[in-house]
């Protein structure tokens, strides 16, 4: 019954969000930027899915799961932590961390926290425009409990419940959100199929008293609501290569925002006897990214534990070249390939 429901609601979710936010081409949409609030949670903390361009919806399962695609969870083998950080650019840094577990019945359970900061910044005045001594920072953090499960050898399905925080100065917000996940994989080349929507929930507002800074202001601002920045995609991956210890992983992945124009991201991935791996991709229909991303996993090992260590590295236009680091650990003994 649970999973009916789950289903039922993933399919209402899906239908309406296409419906009303469809367009007939990619770049049709742009008018819509910069409409949501809380950008923070688009950002790709999932190095390998960097290095894809985003195309990372049907992966196979890892560490980073919870950001990409909750339903991939399932598949994990062993209890997996997970760490990552984002170098957002401007000084602004963004970390997160993520712990699954393996129940008895085959689903898996975890926590996982994604944390934005911009560390201090200069107040500044039309009159003191190199500052006035004082500073202010901002923080937005988000907490999401997983929950997935397999409901046959080729079904999975993915729940993630955030609550979202925000403070900046003296203002503040809190709000909540879910994301649903689903994963299909087929017998031919490993085909797998990916839906997932993310962020999705009511509006946010801005609460707080009084700025800082109040000179030639007519008291504060206005505080509106602003709607979250839901995401709905969906994409495949399949094995477009396999001979001996070579593997070649494609994939293609349809992103439907509701604060931006449709996009589609391109990846592909070489893996080497699974001890090592590069990716890169493209993305299309995205303003100020022009430039192919780059990736690379390398595994090794602490004691009996298996290490990933990943880097992502996406090349922007205005923003200049923003890097991903991330571990994973898996805390189950399993023989290294």
């Amino acid at each position: 019954m649970l999973t009916r429901f789950f289903i039922a609601i993933t399919a209402l979710l899906g239908a309406g969000f296409t419906t009303t936010q469809a367009q007939i081409l990619p770049n049709f949409g742009g008018q819509r930027a910069g409409l949501s609030t809380l950008s923070f949670l688009k950002n790709d903390l999932n190095p390998r899915s960097t290095g894809m361009s985003g195309a990372s919806i049907a992966n196979t399962e890892d560490g980073f799961s919870a950001k990409t695609n909750p339903a991939a969870l399932a598949k994990l083998k062993e209890n997996t932590l997970g760490l990552s950080h984002l170098m957002v650019g401007a000084g602004i840094q963004q970390s997160f961390a993520s712990y699954q577990h393996k129940l008895k019945n085959e689903a898996t359970v975890g926590l996982s926290v994604n944390s934005l900061n911009s560390g201090d910044m200069m107040v500044r005045t039309e009159f003191q425009p190199d500052g006035t001594g004082q500073y202010f920072s901002m923080s937005q953090n988000a907490l999401t409990a997983n929950y997935a499960t397999r409901l046959s050898d080729m079904f999975s399905l993915g729940i993630g419940l955030n609550y979202i925080y925000e403070t900046m100065q003296t203002y503040n917000n809190s709000t909540a959100s879910i994301d649903l996940g689903f994963l299909y994989q087929t017998d031919f080349k490993n085909l797998r199929f990916a839906v997932v929507v993310q962020n999705f929930g009511g509006n946010s507002t801005l609460s707080g008293t009084s700025l800082q800074v109040d000179y030639n202001r007519a008291g504060n601002p206005e505080l509106g609501p602003y709607s979250l920045p839901t995401v709905f995609k969906m994409g495949f991956a399949f094995d477009a290569y396999k001979k001996g210890k070579n593997l070649i992983v494609a994939s293609a992945q349809l992103n439907n925002p509701n604060d931006n124009a449709e996009n589609i991201r391109l990846g592909f991935e070489y893996q080497y006897t699974s001890l090592l791996s590069v990716q890169t991709g493209y993305k299309i229909s995205v303003k100020g990214q022009s430039y192919p991303s780059l990736g690379f996993q390398y595994r090794s090992r602490i004691g009996v534990h298996p290490l990933h260590i990943n880097y992502g590295m996406n090349p922007t236009n205005y923003m200049g070249t923003q890097h991903v680091f991330g571990v994973q650990i898996s805390l189950n003994k399993m023989e290294r390939a």
